[in-house]
């Protein structure tokens, strides 16, 4: 057998198999951890909200049997490149940080970054009105990283919070002065019963190093494959009005821009 022979037959059996791993279920990873409106279980277990049914519409558009896979937040990406998961969907910002570890496919929503404070309290999304506060995050996101960044000093404290929904608790019962998070988030969360006592104050200024180009998939480096198939699942879904179609069910304004 020549070279050339061996090469072809060697690269032929390789996309065998890739095809055939491909063939598999796509473990797709979400954070275990409840994040309304985006993924939450309901009352049976079953997971719902807008992000998982964009994961089950790119998968059914680019054609790839997935299942999800709830994982804690702050081990994610340790899971994908121990291959516990293929890919993470699951509200992860795309930034420079994360990139020296994982790959990312095309962003499928972008929004900004607020901060939530109690009606009437005289608190700002800067420097200034956040002098002497305590701002709570959640654990291992941009917004943890972009408060200890820019905030940490001149607030009194950033507390970091294993899960959104303990910073969101501290806050109405106020333990905390301010909590950082996703502008989409946080208006789900100021127009339910629990939160009527607090209002978004306004969107941090950006800072693209540090809160990302918006939200993609997350996969392991080198899986260029299924980031294709990824990117086309996402490209068709905006395409064809599913996008639009499954946030009007969830938002009152797009949450995807370029």
């Amino acid at each position: 057998m020549t070279l050339k022979t061996t090469l072809t037959a060697s690269a032929a059996a390789l996309a065998l198999l890739t095809g055939a791993a491909l063939a598999d279920p796509v473990k797709v990873g979400i954070a275990a951890e409840p994040y309304p409106p985006f993924a939450a279980p309901d009352s049976a277990g079953n997971w719902t909200g807008w992000e998982v049914e964009m994961i089950d519409a790119v998968c059914a558009a680019a054609d790839l049997e997935c299942v999800l896979t709830p994982v804690a937040w702050d081990g994610i990406i340790p899971s994908l490149m121990g291959e516990q998961i293929d890919v993470i969907m699951a509200s992860m910002s795309i930034t420079e940080e994360r990139a020296k570890q994982i790959d990312f496919s095309d962003h499928y929503y972008k929004t900004p970054a607020v901060v939530v404070a109690a009606k009437g309290s005289d608190i700002e999304p800067t420097v200034e009105g956040l002098s002497g506060k305590i701002l709570g995050v959640q654990a291992s996101t941009t917004h943890q990283a972009y408060a200890q960044k820019h905030f940490e000093d001149a607030a009194a404290e950033i507390r970091i919070y294993q899960t959104q929904d303990e910073a969101n608790q501290d806050l109405v019962s106020g333990r905390i002065d301010a909590i950082q998070a996703d502008s989409i988030a946080m208006a789900d969360f100021v127009e339910s019963d629990i939160g009527d006592c607090c209002e978004v104050v306004g969107a941090v200024a950006d800072d693209v190093a540090v809160l990302g180009q918006g939200v993609g998939a997350g996969l392991r480096k080198g899986d260029d494959e299924l980031r294709e198939k990824i990117n086309m699942g996402i490209a068709a879904v905006l395409e064809n009005g599913t996008h639009e179609e499954i946030t009007a069910k969830y938002f009152s304004a797009p949450i995807y821009s370029k």
